[in-house]
């Protein structure tokens, strides 16, 4: 099952009067956003929204409110759905999906807590962090993922899920597509890209695994960067993360 694209990912805001600044940026609306969490009980695959919970790498401390959900632009959404079901026909897995949409204000909320604020490097360049309203999160534009296996059992894929090093050298950063890790846990990668990537070119959409965090793949710059990123506030109640 797939969704269908809309014609006009536009806002439905009215238009700006003449003498008003208008943004380069194409808003994105609400409606071209899926509700991926709506999709589990009928595809392979489980959503484990991280910034929902305690225990993430931010040790403790909860970004999303309880009852988020994780929403996805409509074109990435039929990609993950697809690779799914591939998942699922390679080894009996399911997708494991941790994270999408990450509004501009849980970005800052991050960038506040214990942890980064401990480790003040993961906010130099290159940043491992990215500010407010950059990168693909912020648009729906870019997902976090991973596969269990049929006995629900994470795939060993070197690291944990959000993984940071200091050093973005391939050799050193675990988390790097590139790193040199034993053939099992490259297998297990290769499962996840083939899926992902064999998804997007059936679908014939552009798709970029982030080269330094094996489980972050997203639309390419040139597409996410044409959008304005979202803020909770533009989103209906039903859909806002932060509460």
């Amino acid at each position: 099952m797939y969704i269908m694209r809309r014609k006009d990912n536009a806002s439905t805001t009215s238009r700006p009067a003449m003498n008003q600044a208008i943004s380069p940026l194409k808003p994105i609306s609400p409606q071209s956003l899926v509700c991926m969490d709506s999709f589990v009980s009928k595809h392979p695959m489980v959503v484990d929204l991280a910034y929902a919970r305690e225990d993430n790498f931010l040790f403790g401390e909860r970004i999303y409110r309880q009852g988020a959900q994780l929403w996805l632009h409509e074109d990435l959404a039929n990609v993950v759905l697809d690779a799914a079901k591939r998942v699922h026909r390679a080894m009996g897995g399911r997708l494991v999906l941790y994270d999408g949409l990450r509004v501009k204000d849980a970005q800052s909320a991050m960038l506040k807590t214990k942890r980064v604020r401990d480790n003040p490097q993961w906010l130099e360049e290159p940043r491992l962090l990215s500010p407010p309203g950059a990168g693909g999160h912020p648009r729906g534009m870019a997902v976090d993922v991973s596969i269990i296996d049929a006995d629900e059992k994470l795939l060993d894929m070197g690291t944990p899920f959000d993984f940071l090093s200091d050093d973005p050298c391939p050799s050193v950063n675990a988390a790097h597509r590139e790193h040199a890790h034993p053939r099992d846990i490259l297998n297990n990668r290769a499962i996840l890209n083939d899926a992902m990537m064999g998804a997007a070119k059936h679908l014939d959409v552009a798709l970029l695994p982030l080269p330094q965090e094996w489980w972050d793949y997203r639309l390419p710059h040139a597409v996410y960067e044409s959008y304005a990123p979202l803020s909770d506030k533009d989103l209906p109640a039903h859909m806002r993360l932060m509460g």
